[in-house]
């Protein structure tokens, strides 16, 4: 019997996860099918209890079910109970595992966005959904002295804030109001920026104005398509030390999910190259939004190589992995 594994999140159209998933299933010979399956809020519940089914290995949840799906299953573990956010689902025989591969994810990406420099211990974080958990949680498990939260309702970055109150207690973790001239003073006092939103998906937006961007800044944008935000332009405009978009953590992520599902070594290589592919087809997928609508790639009404519209194809590539 063909395995399944499914993408749950709405929109899904475009995730780049197929691409990279699909590709280590068969190149491992696994006979599994990766389903990207669009889901609304009031079918999330039945979604996931088909996954009892002996048919699937699990699934992946993306925006915007995250913190819902974390209500959902029997376990969690310890990453997806610190932060109240499932991004994997993983089968122990019929019960549900909820995991947020997200995490070590994110740890992985800022290894590599810091480089050789000595870890950090100031960041201001953009968003307060799923993804933004998985940031936070990971910063303050590595040590970091200060963090702040920004998004666009202060109750949700409030809320983040409450939910990590204990594991926090040894640190300054504060939520503060969406204007730019709080946002330049933050900056001005930390050195790395994580954008956690889902600005950026469509070309030529960036959740901050480039000129509260200082030098020198540490920058990652978990928006992984397009491959270049407005953002990640700005800090480079504005001489940012280091960039990175959301691929690797898109990579990361990806594989330990499918070592999850599999028990198996991920392919990395494999998936880093189908990620490429994806890319490349990604962009063809807008030039035909923007033929099909008539005028941009994000606007309403452009329908793209996936059936789903431009604007949620794009939204399927946000920083809340998958």
């Amino acid at each position: 019997m063909t395995k399944r594994v499914l993408l749950i999140g709405h929109p899904v159209a475009h995730s780049y996860s197929a691409f990279m998933q699909q590709a280590a299933f068969d190149a491992l010979g696994i006979d599994a099918r990766y389903e990207l399956v669009d889901t609304t809020v009031a079918a999330l519940p039945e979604r996931i209890e088909e996954l009892r089914g002996d048919e699937f290995l699990g699934a992946n949840v993306t925006i915007p079910h995250k913190e819902r799906a974390a209500t959902l299953v029997d376990r969690l573990t310890e990453d997806a109970h610190a932060t109240g956010a499932v991004n994997t689902i993983s089968k122990d025989g019929h019960k549900l595992v909820g995991h947020n591969t997200d995490v070590p994810a994110f740890r992985d990406a800022l290894d590599v966005l810091i480089g050789k420099q000595k870890m950090p211990r100031a960041a201001v974080v953009l968003g307060a959904g799923g993804g933004a958990r998985a940031v936070v949680h990971a910063l303050i498990t590595l040590g970091f002295q200060r963090v702040t939260v920004f998004n666009r309702h202060l109750h949700r970055g409030e809320a983040l804030v409450r939910h990590f109150g204990r594991s926090a207690a040894h640190m300054e973790l504060k939520a503060m109001p969406w204007h730019e001239s709080v946002i330049e003073s933050e900056l001005s006092k930390t050195k790395v920026l994580i954008n956690a939103t889902s600005v950026g998906l469509a070309s030529g937006e960036s959740p901050i104005p480039g000129e509260v961007i200082p030098p020198e800044l540490l920058v990652m944008d978990l928006v992984y398509n397009p491959p270049e935000t407005r953002l990640l332009r700005d800090a480079a405009a504005a001489g940012a030390s280091a960039l990175q978009n959301g691929e690797f953590m898109l990579l990361r992520q990806g594989a330990f999910a499918f070592e999850l599902w599999t028990g198996q070594p991920a392919p990395v290589e494999l998936m880093r190259e189908q990620i490429e592919v994806a890319r490349s087809a990604s962009a063809g997928w807008d030039k035909e939004d923007a033929h099909d609508s008539g005028g941009g790639a994000g606007e309403a009404g452009g329908t793209g190589a996936a059936g789903g519209t431009a604007a949620a194809g794009q939204a399927a590539a946000a920083g809340d992995s998958a």
